[in-house]
């Protein structure tokens, strides 16, 4: 029987693990653009543009996830892991979190967004630290 030499081993192994940490991709088109998720953020005067339900820090955040940052803390944009499967069923690595600001909260806070996808397509929040979700999207 043959060996293998360790180094070979190693060297599969972090190629693996590089692409299990790879999020999906998707086809080109499917998700509006960076500028045009940014355009209509910065839109958002009234309620028909972004939902009513997203506190007013929600839209310093899309625009961040938008322009890819920069964010304030360390975890945003971290593989989200959907653990209580309170969102639907995907992929590792499908759905990422970020941080809404709440104001006179010494830590993150409760209020989260987060994104399916790569780029974002679908976008959910929640002001209860993962207990519930409400989905929205952003149009271009």
């Amino acid at each position: 029987m043959r060996r293998f030499h360790p180094l070979i081993l190693l060297a599969a192994l972090v190629v693996a693990l590089v692409m299990w940490r790879q999020p999906p991709s998707t086809s080109p088109g499917t998700a509006p653009s960076a500028p045009e998720v940014a355009s209509q953020i910065d839109h958002a005067g009234d309620s028909s543009t972004l939902p009513a339900f997203l506190p007013p820090a929600a839209r310093d955040t899309l625009r961040r996830i938008a322009s890819g940052g920069p964010f304030a803390h360390g975890q945003d944009g971290a593989v989200f892991g959907n653990y209580e499967r309170h969102l639907p069923q995907q992929p590792r690595g499908y759905y990422h979190e970020y941080t809404v600001e709440t104001p006179g909260a010494r830590n993150r806070g409760a209020r989260r967004i987060i994104t399916g996808d790569t780029p974002p397509r679908v976008y959910y929040y929640t002001d209860d630290h993962y207990r519930s979700f409400r989905r929205f999207t952003l149009q271009p």
